[in-house]
């Protein structure tokens, strides 16, 4: 799914009015319809008091498209003006006056702290304050009303973004922003519903169709996207019924170290269950048996030294090499990373003090193959790139230094974050049970595992993420957040690849019962 910029959706509107020869007040009309159509259907005219916050901008102009309908519907509705400026909208002016023919009670106009109205916990808020246009700090006593709604415990739920958010930069003040339970976006979901700082203002999100122009929506190209099923599996490659292992290619995991061979463990394991036609382990001599025995499937190489990697040197002609995993930083472990660096052009998965080597010697940064992958944990990252301000600065530091380096960068969190020059892939599987040792581990194994069967790196990175998070979430149902383990993850990965091709279940259909004569 595509994720618009504010300037895209603005533009999206203006093609669609023109091409359909429809007034901006008429594609209100529509927006604020389909608000009323979802609230509707789950209402069903239950007669719980409705406050309707609309600004005075084009987000309080869909709001007062809502409040009309839902008087119309007979529903006990508030409506309320929130006038924090003297700038009104064509559009909202409008629909103002269109309200005004429908009831005897106007909506209220609220303008400082004293006019606040009672809000019950029971009750239902409706955020029309702002939309995607906010572009300066709200007022103070537009804060506190903000305030007011979080302190009713009312349900919330915002139009197209929650109010006090912008849709491009970092906020300043968490308490001058809506705290939705349900948000209805427009179009498509916004960046700032998936980053660390400004994911918890929306508890759930949804998209509303408002109709604009299928030919837009189709050509307009995106610098985000939102990876779900059904942008994985156009990439997925299916496997002939003759194939054989050799065509799957072979995967090369260099890491461990004495007390972590644990981490190539995992990373063999999940390289094999992702596709991989061949895995080899390059450790050091103290994992030999371990490896052997935890892992038969996969075939070891070691190094001279009994505890760390210190001289890699293979004959096997790997198709792509996963490195860093459990590997540590001992000196000579640097050395000999910094010779096979200078050697190699077979591609590469980079994790763990791989990427720590890499950060404090940044020169070898230049050494990677293009498309390289990198997959730092937030501690990882900082030492990559540097300290950030906030979510957004992070983001285009990281794509300075894709675009320096021509590597792929994926930012390990909740909502995953793969990138690759100027685009982001946001990843929307996963949940806490993540959180556990050696799941990173597993993410590097199942990526290198995806390479090494002609995935292009960009969408083994985005496949491979989506099938990690997936594998954990259909885990999780058995065991829980807290007892999810990075070994469950590699458990469930066949399951994550089934689902792929597994249409959701429709609810079964009841007939109604046939009123008696």
């Amino acid at each position: 799914m595509k994720i618009f910029s504010k300037e895209q959706i603005y533009e999206g509107d203006k093609i669609t009015a023109e091409k359909q020869e429809i007034s901006s007040t008429d594609l209100m009309e529509r927006a604020g319809s389909q608000i009323f159509n979802w609230i509707d259907l789950r209402m069903q005219g239950a007669q719980v008091p409705i406050h309707v916050f609309c600004g005075i901008g084009n987000n309080g102009g869909d709001g007062l498209v809502l409040a009309r309908h839902l008087i119309l519907a007979g529903y006990n509705v508030n409506t309320f003006v929130v006038n924090c400026s003297d700038k009104r909208s064509k559009d909202f002016l409008i629909n103002y006056d269109r309200v005004k023919n429908v009831t005897k009670n106007w909506p209220t106009l609220l303008s400082c702290t004293e006019d606040f109205p009672e809000i019950k916990a029971e009750d239902i808020i409706v955020d029309c304050v702002f939309g995607i246009g906010l572009n300066r700090p709200v007022d103070e006593w537009v804060k506190n009303l903000f305030i007011h709604f979080r302190a009713s415990k009312a349900f919330t739920l915002s139009v197209d973004i929650p109010s006090g958010l912008y849709t491009d930069k970092a906020i300043t003040d968490e308490d001058a922003v809506v705290y939705a339970g349900y948000t209805l976006s427009f179009a498509s979901p916004k960046l700032v519903f998936f980053l660390p700082e400004t994911a918890k203002f929306t508890v759930q999100w949804e998209v509303l169709d408002i109709g604009l122009d299928p030919e837009f929506l189709s050509a307009t190209q995106t610098d985000v996207q939102l990876i779900g099923k059904n942008e994985i599996l156009p990439n997925y490659i299916p496997r002939d019924k003759y194939s054989h292992k050799g065509q799957f290619g072979h995967a090369l995991i260099i890491g461990g170290s004495y007390g972590k061979i644990g981490a190539v463990t995992l990373a063999s394991r999940s390289a094999l269950s992702a596709g991989s036609g061949l895995v080899t382990a390059y450790i050091p001599k103290c994992g030999y048996t371990i490896l052997q025995t935890a892992l038969p499937e996969a075939m070891v190489l070691t190094d001279v030294d009994d505890e760390n990697i210190t001289n890699i040197n293979f004959t096997i002609k790997p198709t792509v090499i996963g490195i860093g995993i459990g590997i540590g930083t001992d000196s000579k472990t640097k050395k000999a990373f910094k010779v096979f660096l200078k050697a190699n052009k077979t591609p590469l998965v980079v994790d763990a003090d791989a990427i720590n080597i890499l950060a404090k010697r940044k020169s070898l940064l230049k050494l990677l193959p293009p498309e390289s992958i990198l997959t730092p944990h937030p501690k990882e990252l900082k030492r990559l790139i540097g300290p950030w301000e906030n979510d957004f600065d992070k983001l285009e530091k990281v794509k300075a230094f894709s675009n320096l380096y021509k590597v792929i960068v994926v930012i390990k969190g909740a909502n995953t974050i793969t990138v690759f020059d100027d685009t982001l892939y946001v990843n929307t599987t996963g949940n806490p049970g993540l959180s556990t040792a050696g799941s990173g581990d597993v993410l590097t194994g199942i990526i290198t595992g995806l390479i090494a069967q002609s995935y292009h790196p960009v969408v083994a990175s985005i496949f491979g993420v989506y099938l990690h998070g997936k594998s954990a979430d259909i885990a999780v149902e058995n065991y829980g957040y807290q007892s999810l383990i990075a070994s469950h993850v590699i458990d469930y990965l066949g399951e994550a690849f089934i689902d792929l091709f597994t249409q959701p279940e429709q609810p079964e259909q009841v007939e109604a019962e046939q009123p008696k004569p």
